[in-house]
């Protein structure tokens, strides 16, 4: 057998080799074993109709004399009788009682029973014992009526079963000798036709391995088999994935080398205009413009980051599960206060007590931040900035609602678009906000906007969630009934 005692020791080729050949392995002693069984008979079939017709031969001798039954055979009748080459010839008469009247005295007599006598003028076929050696006896009761049990004659001869077992050893032979040189051939066959039928899968695998490392274009299947069909579809689904992956990792470095070029730049600048000053209210301003240029970069990372995340890394994300949505509204806002309180801003917060949805909190958390930053950032001081939450039946809608500079039906799309901003924003800021908030919506099946308030100055942001579904309870007896457990807060 090919198969390895480890997972890289496999080979599909082996693999297939085995599970053909072992049942091979497995049926030819059960074919060996029939073999013996059925030329065992085919080859008794003959010498039993011999045997037959040598009891038929013995009876039609017996003959009543005197009322005494005695068997009329000469001497040279019962010689040829007991001639054979091959196997030894015996034979007995006697009463169905036992009492001997000619032949081998010592052969056994056959068990009749009672319940199912034996019907005269039958003959009966049995196998026995006799001078340490197997015989094949027939035997026979006269089918003449007799007056009691004691007068029934009972005929019996017996051979040895060399001539048998030879002419069975020879059929044996005729069958089995050449599957040594089938089976030996089939395996060959096997392992040819097994080399062909893999080719396909050698080609595929040889159009792997020659690809260049950055070619992720689909793979042909005019030349695939259909069962590898799947195999080929699955690794062109992959290849697309890894092509938007890396379209979105290019575009990610790209878009954060561009960014952060500004942000370097001006620190550079501030701190060579630093390092030229002596006057220490001078130099005190450029290092706190430096600290600021600081402050941005710092957010503009996070926020690059976040994107990053929210996007796909190599990391798995973590399963969704049941959200408070209330509950970490409060806390993300409660992060805002402060920050609004220094802007003059009103931070409020319209609650529907808990909101139950699926998803990441963290990833949640960072899209409220996004959401409340964005609201604070474009509202002037005196403004108002509400948060609040509306649950029905089939969603859970998160609003954060500003009187600020708002924002026309053009730009509603564009915002959402990573880099852009507001035309007539003078607030700084890099743009990212909103395109973090879709991309973790998406990520939640949930629908991100940003529209002009219909109540007047300002805009509305939108996030639509579907609710949380808590899972099917198992199926309970009438003595077994528990209410599911509420989503825990998060």
């Amino acid at each position: 057998m090919t198969g390895g005692n480890s997972d890289s020791d496999r080979s599909l080729f082996g693999e297939i080799l085995d599970w053909m050949l072992a049942p091979l392995l497995f049926v030819w002693p059960l074919s060996i074993a029939f073999t013996h069984y059925f030329a065992h008979n085919v080859a008794s079939y003959p010498y039993d109709q011999a045997l037959r017709d040598r009891v038929a031969a013995v009876a039609r001798q017996v003959k009543q004399v005197n009322g005494k039954p005695s068997l009329a055979l000469p001497e040279s009748a019962r010689a040829l009788l007991r001639a054979d080459e091959t196997d030894s010839v015996y034979f007995r008469v006697a009463t169905r009682s036992g009492r001997f009247i000619v032949g081998d005295q010592d052969l056994p007599m056959p068990e009749l029973a009672a319940s199912e006598p034996p019907v005269p003028g039958e003959i009966y076929l049995r196998d026995g014992e006799y001078k340490d050696k197997s015989v094949r006896l027939a035997y026979t009761l006269l089918a003449e009526t007799l007056e009691n049990e004691n007068s029934q004659v009972l005929v019996e001869v017996a051979e040895t079963t060399e001539k048998r077992n030879q002419m069975a050893n020879k059929i044996v032979a005729s069958v089995i000798l050449p599957q040594f040189i089938i089976i030996p051939l089939a395996v060959l066959l096997v392992w040819f036709g097994l080399s062909r039928g893999l080719r396909p899968l050698n080609r595929l695998r040889r159009t792997i391995e020659t690809r260049d490392p950055g070619d992720l274009s689909p793979i042909a299947t005019h030349r695939v088999p259909e069962e590898l069909e799947p195999l080929v579809d699955a690794f062109n689904a992959m290849f697309e994935r890894m092509k938007r992956n890396s379209e979105v990792q290019q575009r990610f470095i790209a878009d954060a080398a561009h960014q952060m070029r500004t942000p370097l730049t001006g620190l550079k600048t501030q701190a060579q205009f630093a390092m030229r000053e002596s006057d220490p209210e001078t130099l005190r301003h450029a290092l706190q413009q430096i600290a600021t240029g600081v402050d941005r970069a710092g957010r503009l990372i996070n926020q690059l980051l976040t994107l990053a995340r929210a996007e796909g890394g190599s990391e798995p994300a973590p399963p969704h599960g049941p959200v408070d949505l209330d509950l970490l509204l409060r806390e993300v806002i409660a992060n805002w206060v402060a920050a609004a309180f220094d802007k003059g801003i009103d931070l409020g917060f319209e609650s529907v007590g808990p909101a139950p949805i699926s998803g990441q909190a963290f990833l949640l958390r960072e899209l409220a931040n996004n959401l409340i930053d964005n609201a604070l950032r474009y509202t002037p001081g005196g403004g108002h900035v509400t948060c609040r939450l509306i649950s029905a039946a089939d969603s859970i809608r998160l609003e954060i609602e500003d009187d600020g500079i708002g924002i026309s039906e053009a730009q509603s799309e564009l915002v959402f678009e990573r880099f852009y901003r507001v035309d007539d924003a003078h607030t700084e800021g890099s743009g990212l906000g909103l395109s973090i908030v879709a991309e973790i919506a998406a990520q939640h099946n949930a629908r991100a906007s940003l529209k002009p308030n219909p109540q007047g100055r300002g805009s509305i942001a939108r996030v639509i969630f579907p609710p949380w579904q808590p899972a099917k309870p198992a199926a309970t007896t009438e003595h077994d009934i528990t209410p599911p457990a509420p989503p825990p807060n998060r």
